[in-house]
């Protein structure tokens, strides 16, 4: 949740790159907030964020967490018994 200390938030607020799952979701849900200020509050504009934040989400996926699978797959074993 965005809902960090508020002491923590200044350092935040000025660049500083985030060191908990929270102040990450601070820091996201900040610039989505202030894009949203910026263009104005509408469905298009919401859905223009919501979509940038789950083709983030994805591409995250493809590029860094399914390779990562991927290798503990070939560290410890797959579970799947079915063929691919």
């Amino acid at each position: 949740m965005p809902y960090i200390n508020t002491i923590d938030r200044p350092r935040l607020d000025e660049g500083a790159v985030p060191r908990t799952a929270g102040e990450l979701n601070y820091a996201i849900t900040k610039l989505v907030d202030a894009y949203l200020l910026e263009v104005g509050l509408n469905y298009a504009h919401l859905n223009d964020a919501i979509g940038v934040l789950e083709c983030a989400k994805l591409e995250l996926y493809r590029r860094i967490a399914a390779p990562y699978e991927d290798q503990k797959i070939s560290t410890n074993g797959d579970v799947y018994s079915i063929d691919k």
